[in-house]
């Protein structure tokens, strides 16, 4: 194993703010220098390796490989951040597992689940937080945008891929959906879900009045 190429990567994963792809770090290299793909790879498993028996790890998120503190860690890890003030409305979550569970989706369609109106701020702060995206339009009159998760929401909470999300059943609280993941949740996400009531009592219909969340401004 080329220990410099080691190194290298490491170094990498360590500054990235979002997962990197094995074709990115390959294009960190001058032309004619790059490392194949396989020795990239064999790079990350002996960090790996290295790692064991440490609180950090990388892992496998999307198409790229992050570092990552292992979960055993968390509790640690949500002392240091429980002073921070908490961004994530459980409204912003709401609409953020339906886009994840059922996209592609249109905002009538997360209207239609919800039963309440979605604000334009909320769907502008998780596209901020660059969580969902514009994958595409459907093809009916207004030609709707549809939304879709990203690399970055799978980094977030901690997935390889949508298939690590846990089975969505009928009238399924979001509480019960997050103690179904097998991942230490961000503080933020753990705070908007406090309080949560059962899903039939708050997915009512449509001429319920909007949650305070819900309203523009809000």
């Amino acid at each position: 194993m080329n220990n410099e190429l080691k190194y290298i990567v490491e170094s990498l994963l360590m500054v990235a703010e979002t997962p990197l792809t094995v074709a990115r770090i390959q294009g960190m290299f001058d032309p004619g220098a790059a490392p194949r793909a396989e020795e990239v790879k064999s790079a990350i498993l002996e960090l790996n390796r290295d790692f064991e028996g440490r609180s950090i790890e990388i892992k496998k998120v999307g198409a790229g490989y992050r570092l990552h503190t292992r979960m055993k860690y968390a509790p640690w890890i949500r002392k240091l951040q429980a002073g921070r003030p908490p961004r994530l409305s459980r409204a912003q979550l709401e609409t953020l597992a339906i886009i994840a569970y059922r996209q592609p989706v249109t905002r009538g369609d997360i209207e239609k689940i919800r039963g309440v109106g979605v604000s334009p701020d909320i769907m502008q702060r998780l596209l901020e937080r660059e969580w969902i995206r514009k994958v595409g339009v459907r093809d009916v009159p207004g030609r709707p945008e549809l939304l879709g998760t990203t690399s970055e929401f799978l980094a977030y909470f901690n997935l390889e891929s949508l298939k690590d999300l846990p089975p969505l059943m009928a009238q399924r609280d979001l509480g019960d959906i997050a103690r179904s993941l097998d991942t230490p949740l961000p503080a933020e996400v753990l705070s908007a879900l406090e309080g949560s009531v059962p899903a039939e009592d708050r997915m009512t219909a449509a001429s319920r009045p909007p949650e305070p969340d819900d309203r523009p401004g809000c």
